[in-house]
């Protein structure tokens, strides 16, 4: 069980494919500010040929105050679709490092019907530093329409939340860093408490990955078993802004794990309300 996840791809695989029809690339990048990293201003700089910038900022709900909410099938449809990818294309997905927002987008396609989409190993950092085809030149694309196939099942709202944690029927599976989930750093958001909700079990999503790679599958299996989750049953991730919470849906549906779903509020809305419980310490 040492294999790789078959939802990525290598760098070689994807260099030989570079303008092939039916490809669509997408830079994932986002970053948290304390990285000090523009990721428009990197792209714009320099992409693999081909690339189009999914901004994680600018594709969410407009009506929420949280960030990076998922935003609805036709809005998401309506921003794809003038970027010209198509829900029939194979859809190739990376970020700087590797595996930190990539698999958030890799999700949301997923979750809209799409099932030919990857992620990069390695991420752009390392096909930039390896010598492979970089261009500062923009993606000329020819606006389509995106036709969406939207799984509702697979997103958990507050109040489905609020009923897992008080009834444990799912468990819950925080990206967050150790820190952050035992209450002993600070989130980086102001106004939100620190911790975490009863019963969670932490699983940094840098965890998961080594050198920009995400981790051969039986590595993944030992990581998320070690974090105290039993795989044979239903997991909800979670994490700051439900961003790396698709990291470990990534590990998790990598390992063929097929009750897993994700709080798309995450912390930033569990932690920044007064009555939702909250915890310290290990899980």
């Amino acid at each position: 069980m040492g294999d790789k996840s078959a939802f990525v791809i290598d760098a070689d695989w994807l260099e030989k494919r570079l303008g092939t029809p039916g490809l669509s690339l997408v830079d994932a990048s986002w970053y948290m500010p304390a990285q000090n990293r523009d990721p428009r201003a990197e792209h714009d700089a320099a992409h693999i040929p081909g690339a189009v910038f999914f901004d994680q900022d600018l594709i969410v709900d407009p009506d929420s105050a949280l960030p990076h909410t998922l935003p609805s099938p036709s809005l998401f449809a309506r921003f794809v679709g003038s970027m010209g990818i198509s829900a029939d294309d194979t859809i190739v997905i990376y970020d700087g490092p590797g595996f930190q927002t990539a698999p958030r987008v890799w999700w949301m396609f997923r979750i809209m019907g799409v099932f030919q989409v990857y992620i990069l190993d390695g991420g752009f950092d390392r096909w930039k530093a390896a010598g492979r085809p970089v261009t500062a030149e923009p993606t000329k694309t020819a606006p389509g329409v995106f036709h969406v196939d939207y799984d509702a099942s697979k997103v958990v709202s507050l109040a489905e939340m609020r009923k897992i944690v008080a009834s444990g029927s799912a468990q819950v599976a925080d990206a967050r860093s150790a820190g952050r989930f035992e209450g002993t750093d600070p989130e980086p958001r102001a106004g939100l408490r620190s911790g975490h909700m009863p019963g969670a079990r932490s699983v940094p999503s840098v965890t998961l990955s080594e050198n920009g790679e995400l981790l051969p599958l039986d590595r993944l299996k030992a990581t998320l078993e070690a974090s105290g989750l039993d795989l044979s049953k239903p997991i909800v991730t979670s994490c700051g802004s439900g961003v790396t919470a698709a990291v470990i849906t990534l590990a998790l549906q990598s390992l063929g794990h097929g009750d897993v779903r994700l709080y798309d509020g995450s912390w930033t809305e569990w932690g920044g309300m007064s009555d939702t419980p909250v915890v310290t310490g290990k899980a």
